[in-house]
């Protein structure tokens, strides 16, 4: 599978084996960074408080297991999206060539909208699970059978799909960040165009995905191969509405805390982002939090979707790497999930208001403030009596950055213990994002180190600087 992940089945998540496979001491601080006074109370289910911020909550669901009255429960109560884990892929919904059958798709599609969830539809065009009369064609006889089963399920689909993976792991795994050698590659570099032009045509209201896993790393090859081709797609005009981060985190792909980058800069193109098959090896609480944040902080991540809902519903059982046990029980990391959700009411970004305003400190009491008002390069910021002028006035992107003065941004002078951290002019290198978490603390995308006031200071003119995050006062901010 090359150096990054864990090995993948080629039939991955289909066989019987596979599918058998604090908040009370931070809620001030929360309520204060990312949420008005008048906020909505905390939700008690993933989908509602994922609602909260317009986004979803999703599970892939399996058709087999919609008798089990534990497994429906569960996936009917907490969530909002529904994917069909593998009923409407290619082998599933055209087992002949031109003989469709939705029997077991239109079973969970039903059961979805029975009980008031959107469907996200996967997948259209993939190199694996094909059925073998598709495994024998090739040329243009293969890109003419892709481009009717398209249109033969969308049609049947249409209208009715929130989103559709149109091509689904298209790339190679390993540093070449270039195309995966398979059938469809064949066909000529163009499939993947052809493959989103024909589902634009088929159903004009879905939102066109392409999905593709250990693209979450924005330093990895691969990442960077995706984002050229959407890069080239929204120039070109090839219709492209949003991409699926697969997000299946292991010893072999780990979760890396620039995945927020890798997000916002996707987002950045113009396209929709997604979270769309999250599993997580022994299920982490502070990784599902800091992934859930991830999606919080950009406003155009459309939600998250888990990949099976207690852990022997897994393609990766002996991972544990869901949300609920075997039994159904909730996990720790569900409250560490359900907690971050209802961290945020803001529709854009939490911690991340959309519009400017103050980064007050928890312990002083006073300002994120640029001395004199200065707009010249490498000018240190300090905390100052709060009197919200524009030198007080910090506005967020969806590129992670804090700006002051329309054009400069908060800057880190370094990546060490005591980097200052200075206003420069804007120009979207990692020292200039900035994370906002829920505790109250900004930490620097590229540093991993927290804001803080120097020596614990909390008087006028005390300077901020880069230190390792411990959590206290000094390193605790507020947006009111």
């Amino acid at each position: 599978m090359g150096s990054y992940a864990l090995p993948r089945p080629v039939n991955r998540r289909t066989a019987r084996g596979l599918l058998l496979m604090l908040v009370a001491g931070v809620l001030g601080v929360v309520a204060a960074l990312v949420a008005p006074p008048a906020a909505q109370a905390a939700e008690s289910t993933l989908g509602a408080a994922a609602a909260q911020s317009g986004r979803y909550f999703g599970t892939a669901i399996a058709a087999g297991r919609l008798g089990d009255s534990t497994y429906t429960s569960i996936a009917n109560r907490e969530f909002n999206m529904v994917t069909a884990e593998n009923e409407m892929k290619i082998d599933a919904t055209e087992p002949q060539r031109g003989q469709f059958n939705f029997t077991n798709a239109d079973r969970i599609y039903n059961w979805a909208v029975q009980n008031g969830k959107q469907v996200r539809g996967h997948t259209l065009a993939w190199y694996a699970q094909q059925p073998s009369w598709m495994q024998n064609l090739s040329g243009s006889s293969l890109r003419q059978a892709m481009i009717d089963h398209i249109n033969g399920v969308m049609a049947h689909y249409k209208g009715k799909i929130a989103q559709w993976d149109v091509v689904n792991e298209a790339f190679a795994d390993g540093n070449s960040g270039g195309r995966r050698d398979s059938n469809l590659q064949r066909t000529g570099n163009d499939w993947i165009e052809v493959a989103f032009r024909t589902a634009r045509a088929a159903d004009p209201a879905a939102k066109l995905c392409y999905n593709d896993y250990n693209i979450e790393n924005w330093t990895w090859a691969k990442t960077q191969g995706v984002y050229n081709m959407v890069r080239d797609f929204k120039q070109r005009g090839v219709p492209i509405d949003c991409v699926g981060f697969q997000s299946h985190f292991n010893s072999g792909s780990p979760y890396n805390s620039n995945f927020r980058t890798t997000l916002q800069n996707f987002a950045a193109l113009g396209v929709d982002v997604a979270i769309t098959e999250l599993d997580i090896q022994g299920a982490s609480s502070s990784t599902y939090a800091a992934v859930t944040n991830d999606c919080l902080a950009v406003s155009r991540c459309l939600g998250i979707t888990v990949w099976g809902v207690r852990d022997s519903d897994s393609w990766r059982a002996s991972d544990t790497p869901l949300l609920f046990n075997n039994d159904g029980s909730k996990k720790p990391a569900y409250t560490a999930v359900l907690n971050a959700l209802n961290g945020s009411s803001n529709p854009g970004n939490p911690g991340n208001p959309s519009g400017g305003g103050p980064l007050k400190g928890v312990a002083s009491g006073r300002c994120v403030d640029v001395p004199g008002s200065s707009t010249t390069d490498g000018t240190q910021v300090q905390l100052w009596d709060c009197h919200g002028g524009t030198n007080q006035t910090w506005t967020s992107t969806d590129a992670g950055e804090l700006r002051v003065f329309d054009n400069k941004c908060l800057d880190a002078a370094g990546t060490g213990n005591g980097a200052k951290v200075q206003i420069y002019t804007c120009w979207g290198g990692d020292n200039q994002k900035w994370r906002l978490n829920s505790d109250g603390t900004i930490t620097g995308v590229q540093s991993g180190l927290c804001l803080d006031a120097v020596g614990a200071g909390t008087a006028n003119g005390t300077l901020l600087q880069l230190y390792t995050c411990s959590s206290s006062g000094n390193q605790r901010w507020s947006r009111t």
